[in-house]
């Protein structure tokens, strides 16, 4: 689970504005430092099948809020790629 500060670093990373915390971009940040966080449990927990579920939930999530974002603004979909560290 994510704390309050570790959200609002990722959050900062690609926010529009100061209190933007339901664009595409503010999402994608979040779920993917859940998807992180999640990953490493999953790691250690490999029979956690319930937490699994919920992963490859936000993996899906994840990547329909990209796809729409590509769709709609491709620059802020490069620049948000970079600032999160999705792909090379």
């Amino acid at each position: 689970m994510l704390t309050k500060r570790q959200k609002t670093n990722a959050l900062k990373k690609a926010q529009r504005h100061d209190s933007d915390t339901g664009s595409p971009e503010a999402q994608v940040a979040i779920l993917s430092k859940r998807i992180e966080e999640l990953s490493s449990h999953l790691k250690k927990n490999h029979k956690d099948n319930h937490s699994r579920r919920g992963l490859l939930q936000m993996v899906a999530d994840r990547r329909k809020h990209l796809k729409y974002l590509e769709k709609k603004n491709n620059k802020a979909y490069t620049a948000l790629v970079k600032a999160v560290g999705l792909k090379k």
